[in-house]
């Protein structure tokens, strides 16, 4: 496996490829920043990415954006793990919505770092590429739709359920 690792804290870079080579990935690259980063992807593919949130002059959503739009190299549907320590609601959805496969707060351990990488090659999530979006299925649950009859059905069983209830109670 190649790994990308792209982090502007040196220290971070350090610890994450530390505990990548203790999962046995022998091939890990790394850039101080999402400029640099993207120089590389243009050079070389990579099987994973993992990514701090902000950074300048680039910043880890805008690295995305030109990864999924196929402007920074070879695969746009390379998975993505964009690790932040600044996990506020607005965050973590301008993340998923530039197209991150995964969002992984700060700080991470060894545990939580390889739960991530296997959640993400052994569940992918199918690639969607629609007007406004380029990036993994956002959602994260199946809602089956019961056929036509459904709200019928439902609505039975609460009329059902309520009835019970007032035999019971009387």
């Amino acid at each position: 496996m190649k790994v990308l690792l792209i982090d502007d804290d040196r220290f971070m870079l350090a610890l994450v490829a530390r505990i990548l080579r203790s999962f046995g990935v022998a091939t890990i690259a790394d850039a101080g920043d999402a400029a640099e980063a993207f120089q590389m992807l243009k050079v070389r593919s990579y099987d994973l990415i993992i990514c701090d949130l902000l950074m300048e002059p680039l910043s880890g959503t805008e690295l995305v954006r030109l990864i999924r739009t196929g402007k920074a190299g070879h695969n746009p549907e390379v998975p993505i793990i964009m690790l932040t320590g600044y996990t506020q609601y607005r965050n973590v959805a301008q993340a998923r919505n530039a197209g991150v496969t995964e969002v992984m707060a700060k700080p991470i351990s060894p545990h939580s770092l390889l739960q991530h990488i296997v959640h993400v090659f052994d569940h992918p999530r199918r690639f969607i590429r629609a007007r406004n979006y380029l990036g993994p299925d956002r959602r994260r649950q199946f809602l089956y739709f019961g056929g036509p009859e459904r709200r019928y059905r439902q609505r039975s069983t609460l009329e059902k359920n309520s009835t019970r209830n007032a035999a019971a109670n009387t």
